[in-house]
């Protein structure tokens, strides 16, 4: 441990004790938590973010959405508004944020889909409920701490470079929750693994985390799609080959996306901001110089699918105008043979327990 973090743990342990005197409120029932006669899923994590919560929703998305009339439910991080809304088309991050209007921009053409926002879970939820009849299960999005909810499934998410039993509550580490409520999932998915897992990993992990005998600890991997241009990238080709690609992102951990771009250039320059951070004039001014600083022709510019959101309405995005820029769209692909029975274990809930079942 740096010496850093030993000067901080003190402040953790105070951390720690509000966090747990907060569960003891609601353990005891002076704060209430309440429950839904449909099912609610929710994913979340300990930490601060970074740990694939996004493209964990959307995977839910793509296995529900053939079958069942779907919701999801956000506080909708970095919106200037408050309140119930619901996502349309002429919706703008600044509304709704950056989360749910990237589900909504995906899957936009579904009919039995509502992107719905709301920093009151309970009354979103009672929302839904009340303007939907024929709603048959809601995704809650980053949901591990807020018990005014109890969800009837629950994910909890740990990133495989940082899993939270080698983390320490903030401001130590980035664990905004105790261990302890891991205890309260349903399913452990451990993201951002390697393609490639091996045996003695999983072995090793499984010990670290030592799921109860209710849990299923399951494994995910990130698969990438192709660029996509943003509008600023008029009439631009995509090179046939890079020599250097100016990565910049505003989410909790890149790190992924660098070693992916990294195969695909001789050069990564890399420009981060704060997670969920609306991009300024200067900003994008900043990331114009940089790029035009750079002496290849073959180069090009690469952002997230959540960046592009804050970025699609921004007035100054004009400053990247003739600019190629792209994002990277993501997807999580659990491994197997955790696959077919992750599967069948969400399946069976929401049949199980959906309304008029």
């Amino acid at each position: 441990m740096s010496p850093l973090k030993i000067l901080l743990l003190p402040f953790s342990w105070m951390y720690g004790w509000g966090v747990r005197i907060r569960h003891w409120l609601f353990n005891i029932g002076i704060l209430k938590s309440e429950s839904f006669e449909i099912p609610l899923i929710g994913v979340g994590n300990l930490s601060l973010g970074g740990t694939g919560k996004t493209p964990t929703v959307e995977y839910l998305i793509r296995l529900l959405i053939g079958e069942f009339n779907i919701a999801t439910l956000s506080r909708g991080y970095g919106r200037i508004t408050r309140g119930f809304l619901i996502a349309n088309q002429f919706s703008t991050y600044g509304e709704i944020g950056d989360e749910p209007l990237q589900y909504f921009k995906k899957y936009i053409k579904a009919s039995n889909i509502t992107i719905a926002v709301d920093e009151n879970r309970r009354r979103g939820i009672q929302y839904l409920i009340g303007n939907n009849k024929s709603l048959e299960v809601i995704l809650l999005d980053d949901a591990i701490q807020h018990r005014y909810v109890k969800p009837g499934f629950t994910i909890l998410l740990t990133d495989f470079h940082k899993l939270y039993k080698n983390d320490y509550l903030l401001p130590a580490g980035t664990l905004r929750d105790t261990v302890s409520v891991a205890k309260n999932a349903d399913v452990i998915i451990v993201t951002k693994t390697p393609k490639v897992l091996s045996p003695i990993t999983r072995d090793n992990i499984n010990e670290l985390l030592k799921p109860a005998q209710y849990q299923k600890l399951y494994y995910s991997y990130i698969t990438y799609g192709d660029f996509v241009a943003l509008p600023t990238t008029e009439d631009i080709n995509l090179p046939e080959s890079i020599n250097t690609i100016l990565l910049f992102s505003g989410i909790a951990n890149s790190y992924p996306l660098q070693e992916h771009l990294r195969d695909k250039c001789s050069e990564l320059i890399v420009i981060d901001f704060p997670d969920h951070h609306a991009y300024t004039q200067k900003d994008l001014q900043k990331i114009r110089k940089v790029f035009d600083d750079v002496f290849s022709k073959k180069k090009i510019v690469v952002t997230t699918e959540k960046d592009a959101m804050r970025l699609m309405n921004s007035p100054y995005l004009s400053e990247l105008k003739f600019l190629p820029v792209y994002c990277v769209p993501i997807e999580i692909e659990m491994h197997e043979p955790d696959k077919q029975e992750f599967n069948d274990q969400i399946l069976n809930y929401v049949r199980k327990n959906r309304r008029n079942s």
